[in-house]
């Protein structure tokens, strides 16, 4: 099993985007990235050497530009940061987390309907 990297919150955003759609240009990540976030073209750049150094990222050199893809799936990485929130702030326990979330969540009757599907079939394995 590959080790998936910590990703900040910043690099977050770059690799939600690069998920999306890849690969891209690190001019074209800072063009679509500048519609929604006040970062400047180094920022961007900066988050994108340290997504290539942490191996969430990788890249094809064609002629003078890089063209950026991902190296980790999205499910990965969400997999990981869960398992890092539920035991930073829960001490690892699913319960009180799951009880927190509903308590505190407006839920839709088909959400509490699939809620009810996933705890039963994880009762049957």
């Amino acid at each position: 099993m590959k080790k998936v990297p910590k990703i900040s919150e910043a690099e977050w955003q770059v690799m939600k985007l690069l998920w999306g759609r890849h690969p891209l240009t690190a001019n074209k990540i800072v063009e679509l990235l500048s519609s929604a976030k006040p970062w400047k073209p180094k920022t961007v750049k900066t988050l994108l050497n340290r997504l290539v150094n942490k191996k969430a990222l990788g890249y094809e050199t064609k002629g003078r530009e890089y063209h950026y893809y991902p190296m980790v799936s999205e499910v990965e990485c969400a997999r990981v940061e869960s398992r890092s929130f539920l035991e930073r702030v829960y001490g690892g326990a699913v319960t009180p987390m799951l009880a927190a979330f509903i308590e505190n969540g407006e839920l839709t009757t088909e959400e509490i309907e699939e809620l009810k599907q996933i705890l039963e079939r994880k009762g049957r394995s």
